[in-house]
């Protein structure tokens, strides 16, 4: 599955369940709140930003629609 900017994702974070809003898709290789991510045209890393303003980066495989 993939998701685009606007959409309404879920995942599950050591805490439960967490969701937030994908805000840019990446290709390249990059950083989000301190934490290095890999990415490339074929594994794309999403940037979701959560409802405090925090970001994080995760893999579709790891991600659902909200």
């Amino acid at each position: 599955m993939t998701f685009k900017v606007g959409d309404q994702v879920k995942w599950n974070s050591h805490g439960g369940e967490a969701s937030g809003r994908v805000v840019r898709v990446a290709h390249k290789d990059g950083e989000v709140s301190g934490f290095n991510y890999r990415a490339s045209q074929d594994d794309p890393r999403y940037i979701i930003e959560l409802e405090d303003g925090k970001h994080v980066a995760h893999t579709a495989d790891a991600l659902s629609k909200a």
